[in-house]
């Protein structure tokens, strides 16, 4: 039998807790940044001409790449320091590398947090998706109406109460959109309150049938019923009982 050398021995232990390290990080951190990514989806959606001419806006759109950008690159230089061959690592991941440079690109990651959220047992991840969801719908609404011919959505907060109306499905009308781009995001939000609506649906009725299935397991089961004598079965047995009782018996029967 052939024993590894000392220092082969402590490459393989030191790869092994690198890449133990290094999934334990991508775990605690994958659903906060893809969170990020859904938050931050109005970039992908909005052209810079929809911020306005307002300085303001551009520099807080501006701002937000950036700052995602720092965040995206600390991710990227964290992964890669943890992994257990760097450069091999930063080859087969250069996704992550084009998402330092442009943000936007975050969304496909976040894809995966959508397709997991419809497993059973995810309603609250499944609220927090949808609510971050109509909050981009929000605000793309926002920059696609407030300057709009015939708008009259022209404050973050008329939309965001748009938004809430018409993800409920009430849609008081005090307030629509008039351009197309603001019209798709609301087909859009329309979807998502019909999808929790039915998610939301599913999981109550999933959560009375598993109750009730508990308390039939927990219910004894009910003891087997006498079976009922007929009058002519019960005199028989009293004329044996007799013969039994009565004097000079024979119990041989």
């Amino acid at each position: 039998m052939i024993t590894p050398e000392p220092d082969a021995a402590e490459d393989v232990r030191d790869r092994d807790d690198r890449t133990d390290r290094l999934a334990a990080y991508v775990a605690k951190t994958q659903t906060p940044l893809d969170l990020l990514a859904l938050a931050t989806l109005w970039i992908v959606l909005v052209p810079p001409s929809d911020f306005g001419t307002s300085h303001n806006a551009r520099n807080i759109a501006l701002a937000v790449r950036l700052g995602l950008s720092v965040i995206y690159g600390i991710d990227m230089t964290i992964r890669v320091t943890l992994a257990s061959r760097h450069w091999h690592y930063l080859r087969n991941h250069l996704l992550g590398v084009v998402v330092v440079v442009f943000p936007p690109l975050r969304v496909i990651f976040s894809l995966r947090l959508i397709r997991s959220l419809f497993r059973r047992g995810n309603l609250e991840r499944f609220m927090l998706a949808a609510s971050v969801l109509v909050l981009n719908g929000a605000i793309i609404v926002y920059f696609f109406e407030r300057h709009a011919k015939g708008s009259n959505i022209h404050t973050l907060g008329q939309s965001v109460w748009w938004a809430i109306t018409t993800v409920s499905t009430v849609g008081y009308g005090d307030y629509y959109p008039v351009t197309a781009g603001g019209k798709i995001a609301a087909s859009v939000i329309m979807a998502i309150g019909i999808l929790t609506l039915a998610v939301i649906t599913a999981q109550v009725a999933s959560s009375f049938f598993d109750q009730s299935a508990r308390t039939e397991a927990s219910t004894p089961p009910p003891e087997p019923a006498t079976p009922e004598l007929s009058l002519t079965d019960l005199m028989q047995r009293l004329d044996r009982i007799e013969a039994l009782l009565a004097p000079g018996a024979s119990r041989t029967d």
